[in-house]
Parts: structure tokens; sequence; C-alpha cells
């Protein structure tokens, strides 16, 4: 499981930009116009060779006057006790306000690193601004230019090395399911009816659960840990300041989980957020089922299954490789199948196909659909192994690995999915350069030479 490293900040002091430094992408949003932030958003970044997660927040103010003020307070601090590390990004243009001491005066409460940046600060002629900070009672403050990029290496050097190691993998004789969803789809509901018992609490008000909970059953003779999670809020008013911090609870349950049970409310059909939820599980390479719960809610005709499935496809088209069932965790409608879905998908996400097989599937796509040229001269593609399982990853070693094509490379994982029966995993495949290798389809042949008898 990575790290994870919190951002937080009052609005538009660089959070974003910060971000962007350090995931050395351009996904989050930037502007100067405060509170731009508004999607949960995270990323994933890399220091001296140690993998971590970063999760990009929206501004926070405590205006007394805002309605929302106490609930925001307290889903900073829900987010703070979740991340394995803070940066808090202080504006070295515009000075100190109110918030950043309340916010540093929680922060002094926790027991986790935190680490305050000052950001704004272009070089050591901007320097001089950080005194002004001092009188916040910090010992040490790390003056940086999120957008030029002065005093990124200074700071990480020092936050990396206190992030806790990623931590070895769950027990591989357990597989571990993470169920994750919306507020109120019924997630604590489907854990109480898969245990028997009410060991979750379970309301009809969104967001009963506030952690990850671990519980332990056997079904089959089989042992699975279910990892029921908080859940992930759907945009609105409230939404777009807390929905942020959401994320870092979605993130931890899908970095550990085998496969990721989706609920959706069938009842409210299949929203936008559902399907946000599930990008989570594809971009964490999860094994992925989706449930509609509360289908006995659901006004049904002989087409209503049908609409239900084709609407998820069309909408999650990136998993359509997916398995879905109707549930319902109230009367148990179904619920038991849940695992023979588990098996198979789990099945195919720890699959590992033999190189000599996996080469042949690669050969024979090649043969039945080539690539096209690049610059005027044809892809060569030379050999292909698979790297490592959960979920099924491979490489294939090309002449041009920029120049193929995402939707060539899409055609070679169907391939894959169709040769090797792995219809319902995430597949991953990366291409890499490598040459003096045996392209696929061509022998090398040597030449035979006559034997000539030596005259004695």
């Amino acid at each position: 499981m990575k790290p994870i490293v919190a951002i937080v900040g009052r609005p538009n002091v660089g959070k974003s930009t910060f971000f962007n430094r350090i995931t050395r992408k351009k996904d989050a949003l930037v502007d100067n116009f405060p509170g731009v932030t508004r999607d949960r958003h995270y990323g994933d970044a890399e220091w001296n060779d140690k993998a971590f997660s970063v999760v990009d927040t929206g501004g926070f103010e405590t205006n007394d006057e805002d309605e929302f003020a106490e609930k925001i307070r307290s889903q900073v601090r829900q987010a703070i006790d979740d991340a394995d590390a803070v940066v808090m990004i202080l504006d070295g243009k515009g000075g100190i306000s109110a918030f950043d001491g309340e916010m540093i005066d929680l922060l002094r409460k926790v027991s986790i690193p935190v680490f305050y940046v000052v950001n704004k600060i272009d070089g050591v002629e901007k320097e001089p601004a950080l005194y002004d900070f001092y009188s916040l009672g910090l010992d040490i403050l790390y003056p940086v230019s999120s957008e030029h990029g002065y005093g990124i290496s200074d700071l990480f050097d020092d936050l990396v090395p206190a992030l806790p190691d990623s931590g070895s993998q769950l027990s591989e004789e357990m597989i571990s399911l993470a169920v994750v969803g919306r507020p109120n789809a019924g997630k604590s509901s489907l854990i109480n009816r898969i245990l028997g018992e009410e060991r979750h609490v379970v309301s009809e008000l969104p967001g009963t659960t506030r952690d990850s909970i671990d519980s332990v059953c056997e079904v089959g003779g089989k042992q699975y840990r279910l990892i029921d999670t908080a859940g992930i809020r759907r945009k609105g008013r409230v939404s777009k300041k807390l929905e942020k911090f959401s994320i870092i609870k979605a993130l931890r349950s899908l970095d550990r989980c085998d496969v990721a049970l989706i609920v959706i409310d069938a009842s409210e059909g299949i929203t936008e957020q559902d399907i946000r939820v599930a990008g989570y599980a594809h971009d964490r390479g999860c094994g992925t089922i989706f449930l509609l719960n509360k289908w006995d809610f659901v006004e049904k005709d002989d087409k209503t299954v049908k609409t239900y499935y084709e609407k998820l496809r069309m909408e999650a088209k990136f998993l359509n490789f997916a398995p879905a069932m109707t549930i319902s965790a109230l009367t148990g409608q179904r619920v038991s199948r849940i695992f023979q879905l588990v098996e198979t998908v789990y099945r195919q996400y720890n699959t590992r196909i033999g190189t000599g097989a996996l080469n042949r599937i690669i050969e024979k796509a090649i043969r039945k659909n080539e690539p096209s040229l690049h610059k005027g001269k044809r892809l060569k593609f030379y050999y292909a192994a698979q790297i490592s399982t959960k979920p099924p990853t491979f490489i294939i070693f090309v002449n041009y690995p920029g120049a193929v094509h995402f939707s060539y490379q899409r055609y070679l994982i169907n391939q894959i999915r169709e040769q090797a029966g792995l219809d319902q995993t995430p597949i991953r495949l990366f291409f890499r350069v490598r040459t003096g290798r045996i392209e696929f389809g061509k022998r090398k042949h040597g030449k035979k030479r006559s034997m000539k008898k030596r005259k004695k």
C-alpha cells in the first residue's frame, strides 16, 4: 500500500500547482481565482525510487458564518488522520491569514510528519518573506516555488524518508475485497448480510461509516477479508469542498484489495458518481465487480436488467470487462453468488501466462492485423513477457515504443483476453525499446557450409 501525502491550505496558495509539480503532470486545474479546485484529485509520485500517492484538495476557510464551517473543519481533521504525511502550503506573497494559525494549531496535535511550505518563493532573494511566518511558532519552513521548481528537491529529500514503507502484501491465502460506492448505496448492509450479523452500523443517513473497517468471513471453506469504506460523496454544495478527502479512504481501501465490489444504488439509477468510483478502482488496477444493489426496489419488466447493463457498459467503457450482477443486501437476493464471481475474477487477476504461449498469442495477433507504419517505417515487435500478476502485466519490446497507437495497444490486450481466457480482469500492457532480437514471424537461418575433405 502506497503512503499518502495530503496537501492542505487555504484557497489560492498554489496547492494545485504544487500537485502538478510533484506528480510531473498537469492534471489539476490551476487558476488565480480562489477555489478553482472542485473535484477531489489524486496522483502518483516518486522521489528517489520511492512511490507514494498525493491528494490535492480544495482550499478551506473557517468563516463561522458559513453553515458548513464545522463540517469542513471535521473533514480536514479526518483527512489528516488518514494521511501518512501532510504538506501545508502557505502563501509567500499573500502573507499570513487567520486560517493559517488555526490550521497550524490543528496540525500540532497530529502524530504524523507535517511539512510547512511557503510557496511563491522564486529564489534566494525572495526568502526574507519567510520571516513573518516564523511568528506562527514554526521551527522549519521550506521556501519553494511550485511554478518554477525552486526548493522542491530540498523539501522532498526530507519528506520522503519520513514516509512509511509500502508494506508487504496481505496474506495470499485470503482474498481481500473492498466494498466501495456512494453514500447510502448499501455497503454496510451488504457486509452485514454476508457476515450474518449487524456488525456494522447501518443508517439511512448518508455518511454513517467514517472509517474503513476490516472483517474476515469464510465462504465455501475459503477466507475473505471485507473492507467496508466511507461513502464517496457525490457533487453538491457541500461536496465541492468536502469530497476531496473521501478519496483518501478509497485509495487506502483499493490499494489493499484484490477485488473491488462497486456497490450501486439501482433504485436511483447509475450516476456519474458511480462511474467516478469505478474509475478509482480502474486506476489502481483492481479486479472489479459491479453490484446493482436494492434491486428489490426497482420497478422491473422484461428489459430492465438489459437496460441497466447496457447503460453501465456505455458509461463505464473503461471497465467493459468487469462483470455485473443485481442483488439486494436487504433480502439477501443473489448475495451468495457474489463469491462465485469473486473466485473467477481473482483467478484471472492472479493468472500468469507462460512466455512461449504469450509470444504465440502476440505473433498470431500481429499476423492477423499488422500495425500502421511509423514515419514510413514498419513497427517491429521482438519479444513479449509477463512481468507481474494482480493484475496481469505484460511488456513487449519494439523498435519504436512511442509509435504504438493506443488503439493497437487495446487490440493486443483484447487478443490476450480472448486467447488466454482473461475476459474479467484488468490487463496492463507496456512497450519498451529493444533492438537485436528476432522479430515476430522471422527466423534466422544459418548458411549451409560445404565440408571439404582435407587433403592428406
